[in-house]
């Protein structure tokens, strides 16, 4: 019997790229007010300098990664003593614009009603933060208290100790296939991939127990899944 409802957060609930893409804006307009030679550094750039630093970091909490990353477009233009006030402006801008998709409000109301809800997220972004205060009734961040970033197995068992029900009564609601659907069903909890992009599923691994492409048709997709949890079966 499905009981719990878990949610991912970045780029399932929460539009993350504009707001990233907002917050870069705002460096960037401060490096070239700072200096004339952040006229040539470009949004690209700064883009990319995410990129260059995450294979070393993805480990790391994800506040580390985007300061690794903002040093590095500071140094493009010899700001590199002025790393905390940047950052500062950075994250500022970035949680003013993060939102949810149009989707979530209305979707959460619905499955309120059937389920208790759960946020458990690698990334920065907390409930109060981004516009969904009180959505929840239990919330679970990676690197607090010394727990790892999914995919790690530890991440998933502390879902289940939040929730307090089997893991097998737990649906695990998120945009990566690698997190949000294999992973959880490694750890015996059930998934459902948010495909937002109607990519192709990858060959190998799990499949979902459902897929959907936007959280309008998760409430249905929901009440279609079989009582009892399915054997993990190849994708």
């Amino acid at each position: 019997m499905l009981t719990t409802v878990v949610f991912d957060a970045d780029e399932t609930l929460l539009d993350l790229r504009p707001a990233v893409t907002g917050g870069l804006v705002a460096v960037l307009d401060e490096m070239r007010r700072r200096t004339p030679a952040a006229t040539e550094v470009t949004l690209a750039e700064l883009e990319s300098d995410w990129d260059a630093v995450f294979g070393d970091l993805s480990a790391a909490p994800v506040i580390e990664i985007r300061r690794a990353a903002l040093a590095r477009s500071l140094a493009r233009a010899g700001l590199d003593d002025h790393l905390d006030e940047i950052a500062a402006l950075f994250f500022a801008r970035r949680f003013a614009l993060t939102r949810p998709f149009p989707d979530v409000s209305a979707a959460l109301a619905t499955l309120r009603s059937r389920y208790r809800l759960g946020f458990a997220t690698n990334g920065n972004s907390r409930t109060e933060r981004c516009g969904l205060t009180g959505e929840f009734a239990f919330e679970v961040y990676a690197h607090e208290n010394g727990l790892p970033k999914k995919p790690a197995p530890e991440f998933y068992g502390a879902v289940v100790a939040a929730a307090g029900v089997p893991a097998g009564q737990i649906v695990y609601v998120g945009d990566s296939w690698e997190h949000d659907v294999v992973a959880p069903r490694r750890a015996g909890l059930r998934s459902v991939w948010l495909n937002r992009r109607g990519l192709p599923r990858p060959h190998g691994g799990f499949a979902p127990d459902a897929e959907v492409s936007s959280l309008a048709e998760l409430p249905a997709a929901l009440a279609a899944l079989p009582a009892e949890a399915p054997a993990g079966l190849p994708a």
